[in-house]
């Protein structure tokens, strides 16, 4: 009979104690706590293109995040919970992978939110959705549009017919030309669905700041630049009443394809304003001839340059050169940043007491954030529409000069 029940004795510690190594496991610490939420730590994970078949990868956000939670964690954490940041997993640019990544992170690394999330091909947005987990990135693609849990920087970038489209990148063109007024702009893309959708959002934008619509042409092959650059160089000469526009748009992915364009454009003795969302990027200019290529264009990142003088600019440089000192400055860093800014804001806004339910009650109870930096995010607004702010940057002398810093204008019902 003591044998019996000593054995039952022991049986019950041991479940006793495997319940405790689970529930610490899992940050079920103390009352209202969650999934990876302990009294002093908050465990955090991403999902990035580290590698891909392309060569495209998004790796540095991993940095910018890292240094943005090392900042809150010097100046003791969030309502004393410090950031305990896993780094991110590489899906390489296949949905399934992503998918896979984001179940590892939720199941078996028990994180509370997904920061930074800046994957093309993110596959991890329904389970994310249906299991109620926080997730943080740039808004690159439709699977971020219309959740609950899905917050990306920049808003949804692929609003329904309707729903509000971004007017911000025509608005700054224009105050940068000294007025739309007669100008005309034309709008290039590849034949892929993303870029052609980009070209449908990007010439209302232009039309809204009062600009002329030459002609938009979505037949450029999105699988590899072409060998021949002339005929879509003779429509774009010729768009405005047999003349060229003043403003040519680049919808297309990749800096090959936008040197092939420019290139081919200035040897025909195009005159205007080269613009695109993609060519701010300092590794061009390691290159002779793409940066020839790209002199005098006009890039449109969705955030203050680093070439700013904002305070929040400094403070980006100095948390990443504490963490990775160094580091070139990319737009992938500043995107896994400002993700993590956001989080910590709608974090600091929840309360101590934290659970992912209280967490996303706040990110979509009339939740707003302002930040020079990458301009304001409205929630649960921006999950069906942009945001609505960009900023201008121009290649001059093989370097960037902010040409006009970072605004945001309101939105028009996309047609």
């Amino acid at each position: 009979m003591v044998r019996r029940t000593s054995a039952a004795f022991v049986i019950a510690v041991l479940a006793a104690a495997g319940c405790a190594a689970q529930q610490q496991q899992g940050g079920q610490q103390g009352q209202g706590t969650a999934a990876g939420v302990t009294d002093t730590t908050i465990r955090i994970g991403g999902v990035l293109t580290k590698t891909s078949a392309s060569g495209y990868s998004t790796k540095d956000a991993e940095i910018g995040a890292k240094a943005r939670f090392e900042r809150a964690n010097a100046e003791g954490g969030v309502h004393g919970r410090k950031i305990e940041f896993l780094g991110a997993e590489d899906d390489g640019q296949d949905a399934a992978k992503g998918d896979a990544a984001a179940k590892k992170l939720v199941q078996k690394d028990q994180v509370f939110a997904l920061v930074p999330v800046h994957a093309p091909n993110f596959g991890g947005a329904a389970f994310l959705e249906q299991q109620g987990v926080p997730w943080f990135g740039w808004a690159t693609g439709p699977q971020w549009c219309g959740t609950k849990t899905g917050f990306g920087y920049n808003g949804c970038l692929a609003p329904k017919q309707g729903a509000g489209s971004q007017t911000w990148w025509g608005r700054q063109m224009a105050d940068l030309l000294g007025g739309s007024d007669g100008k005309s702009v034309y709008v290039q893309t590849s034949d892929s669905s993303g870029s052609k959708y980009g070209g449908t959002t990007i010439s209302q934008s232009f039309t809204a700041a009062g600009f002329e619509l030459a002609g938009v042409n979505s037949g450029l092959p999105a699988a590899a630049p072409p060998p021949d650059w002339l005929p879509y160089v003779n429509k774009i000469m010729t768009s405005d009443d047999g003349g060229p526009p003043d403003v040519v748009v680049s919808v297309i992915a990749g800096t090959k394809f936008n040197v092939g364009l420019y290139a081919a454009l200035k040897r025909a003795g195009y005159q205007g304003v080269l613009t695109d969302a993609t060519s701010y990027d300092v590794a061009i200019l390691k290159d002779p001839a793409s940066a020839q290529a790209l002199e005098g264009v006009v890039a449109a990142p969705m955030f203050e340059p680093f070439e700013s003088t904002a305070p929040e600019i400094a403070k980006l440089k100095a948390d990443v050169e504490k963490v990775a000192p160094g580091t070139q400055l990319t737009q992938h860093l500043a995107i896994g940043y400002w993700a993590a800014d956001i989080f910590l804001d709608m974090l600091n806004k929840t309360g101590k007491d934290l659970t992912r339910e209280k967490f996303l009650a706040t990110g979509n109870g009339s939740y707003l954030y302002e930040n020079a930096g990458f301009g304001r995010i409205q929630y649960p607004k921006d999950h069906s529409e942009p945001n609505g702010c960009g900023a201008l940057v121009k290649l001059e002398g093989g370097a960037f000069q902010v040409a006009k810093s970072m605004k945001c204008f309101d939105n028009v019902p996309l047609k």
